[in-house]
Formats: structure tokens, C-alpha cells, sequence
């Protein structure tokens, strides 16, 4: 199972990890990783690209991403990630669960 958490720093993602393996299927056809790993590598990239206000942490099933100052832009970008995972939470709940902390 994917483990994600998100950690807020009053109403702003702070910190955001992401653990584990979906099993929905073999590795390298696993969809729901795939679109797990999608959507934070994307989410990522546009950060940086705009205005490098994050850094981040990626080994083998863990990613781990943590604003440095909030922005407008990591905040909207961030919340539609966790928007798209939520998703996938709704679709695939044997596969990822998304867990909030203060």
C-alpha cells in the first residue's frame, strides 16, 4: 500500500510524504503507482521551475517533498496534488491511504 502524509504548518502543506508500493499490480504495470509517481514527480518539477520554494528527498517507494517558504504557487500546486491523490484514494482504496497531520 501507498502511505501518503501530509503535514501542515496551519492552513499550508509543510511537508507531504509519500511510502510504499500499491500493489494493484506487477512492477512496471502497476497503474497506480504510476500515476502516484506522475503526478508528485510533475508537481515537483512545476515547483521548481517556478519558483524553486521546495526541496525534496526520492529513494526506492519514498518520496519526500518540503515547502522551504510558503508561495502561492507550491500552495496551489501541492493542494491539487493532494486533490489528484485523494482521487485515487476513492478508486483505489486497497492501494493508497493518505493520512493528515498537524
Amino acid at each position: 500500500m501507498i502511505r501518503v502524509t501530509v503535514k501542515k504548518n496551519k492552513k499550508n502543506v509543510c511537508e507531504l510524504i509519500i511510502k510504499g508500493h500499491a500493489n494493484y499490480d506487477d512492477l512496471g504495470k502497476d497503474i497506480v503507482c504510476a500515476a502516484v509517481s506522475s503526478m508528485a514527480i510533475l508537481t515537483i518539477n512545476n515547483i521548481i521551475s517556478l519558483d524553486e520554494s521546495i526541496d525534496y528527498e526520492e529513494k526506492a517507494g519514498f518520496l519526500k517533498i518540503r515547502v522551504l517558504r510558503d508561495t502561492k504557487i507550491n500552495k496551489q500546486l501541492l493542494e491539487n496534488l493532494i486533490t489528484c491523490l485523494n482521487e485515487l484514494v476513492n478508486q483505489y482504496p486497497k492501494n493508497i491511504e493518505i493520512r493528515n497531520e498537524d
